[in-house]
C-alpha cells in the first residue's frame, strides 16, 4: 500500500526530514451482550410528527451497532440508521424490538 493512501490528512510537507507516524485507533471492546443495558423508547421530537423507536445506551463499536442495526432493521421490515450509539427505527416497534434484542441475547434491554 502507497504511504500516502495511509495518511490523507496530510497533503505537503516541506521539510525533508519529515516521516509521517502512524497513530493506532484505540479498539473499542464492545460488552457483552448480557451487559448490555439497552433502553428502547418512542420518539417523535425532530421529525415532523413522525415516530421513531429509539435504541440508547449501545457501549461497542460502530461496526457492531451497524450489524445490530441491520438485524433489526431487516426482521421489523423497515428502514433506519445507526450513530453515535443510537439506533433508529422508523415507526412504532418497541415491543417487537424488545422481542428481537431478548431473542439475541440482549437480556437487560427494557422500554421506557
Amino acid at each position: 500500500m502507497n504511504d500516502w493512501k495511509k495518511r490523507p490528512d496530510i497533503v505537503y510537507s516541506t521539510n525533508p526530514d519529515y516521516h509521517f507516524q502512524e497513530n493506532e485507533k484505540s479498539s473499542i471492546e464492545t460488552v457483552a451482550k448480557e451487559k448490555q443495558q439497552l433502553r428502547i423508547q418512542l420518539d417523535k421530537r425532530n421529525r415532523n410528527g413522525k415516530a421513531v423507536t429509539l435504541i440508547t445506551g449501545f457501549a461497542g463499536s460502530d461496526d457492531d451497532l451497524q450489524a445490530l442495526a441491520k438485524l433489526l432493521k431487516v426482521r421489523c421490515g423497515v428502514g433506519g440508521s445507526a450513530k453515535e450509539g443510537e439506533i433508529i427505527i422508523q415507526g412504532d416497534h418497541r415491543q417487537k424490538v424488545l422481542d428481537i434484542l431478548q431473542k439475541e441475547g440482549y437480556a437487560k434491554s427494557r422500554i421506557i
